[in-house]
């Protein structure tokens, strides 16, 4: 079955999973690390992209970014490639790092961005790196240090994050380190990284009850969201596309609309 093409847009609210081939580990040591994060906050820094979560585990990389005057695509390709060969030069190795597609899901920003920094944030908790939550402020390879004011990260958008809790930043951040506590006891939240239909839906549970009330839903594996956010999303994807397909077959394509401008 072919793959999907990724849905994306300026302003879209994206989470991104990335993952060592073979579940191998793709970071080795802090210098790989500090590595990454370079690359990573030159490119949030360069392309305007938002970045409100992040976290590096051994052989996987959760990312909550927001696409800015840069597709999605490009940042994680120009981030991955070069990290890559920076990676096998360093560890005199060959060969692929990662998987060949890292995951991308389009989220509706309202229901799950709370939910996705706090479930973000805990990977290191949840895989036994760090023991506690509160442990977790100081462990530097999270987004979760900068919320709490324990490493100053430039290039991570702390204050929009940290509006969703509080009026002042002293409320919020205490609002914050709460809710993530509580967090904490959901577990491992495989509603939040895969699942389509049921991702979407809320569960096995409300697709029954939808079913048996007549109702019907749409989900996509590409899409974190309501139903009815699925299918505005996937509308507005499909009108783009059905557009640039019209400008094409026309014969109007990038090399065509720059000559114009240029004369």
């Amino acid at each position: 079955m072919p793959r999907q093409a990724r849905i994306d847009a300026p302003g879209a609210l994206q989470h991104i999973i990335i993952r060592g081939i073979q579940r191998k580990a793709i970071f080795r040591n802090d210098t790989d690390r500090e590595d990454f994060i370079d690359r990573l906050g030159n490119l949030i820094e360069e392309t305007e992209t938002a970045c409100y979560a992040w976290v590096f585990m051994t052989n996987h990389v959760h990312l909550l970014l927001r696409t800015g005057t840069t597709s999605i695509s490009t940042v994680m390709r120009r981030l991955l490639t070069g990290y890559a060969v920076s990676f096998n030069h360093r560890h005199r190795r060959y060969g692929h790092l990662f998987q060949n597609r890292y995951k991308s899901i389009l989220c509706e920003e309202d229901a799950y961005l709370k939910q996705l920094v706090g479930y973000i944030h805990l990977n290191p908790v949840r895989a036994g790196i760090v023991e506690t939550v509160q442990a977790l402020q100081t462990y530097p390879f999270s987004g979760h240090c900068a919320l709490m004011d324990k490493k100053e990260i430039q290039w991570q958008d702390t204050m929009y994050v940290l509006a969703l809790f509080g009026k002042t930043v002293t409320d919020a951040r205490k609002s914050y380190a709460d809710y993530v506590s509580k967090c904490a006891g959901a577990g491992r939240r495989p509603e939040l990284t895969g699942g389509g239909l049921i991702r979407s839906a809320g569960g096995w549970r409300a697709i029954r009850q939808a079913n048996k009330a007549g109702i019907r839903l749409t989900g996509d594996e590409r899409i974190l969201g309501s139903s009815g956010f699925v299918e505005k999303t996937l509308a507005n994807a499909g009108e783009d596309y059905d557009r640039r397909m019209r400008l094409k077959a026309s014969g109007i394509d990038l090399d065509v609309v720059m000559g114009v401008v240029a004369s």
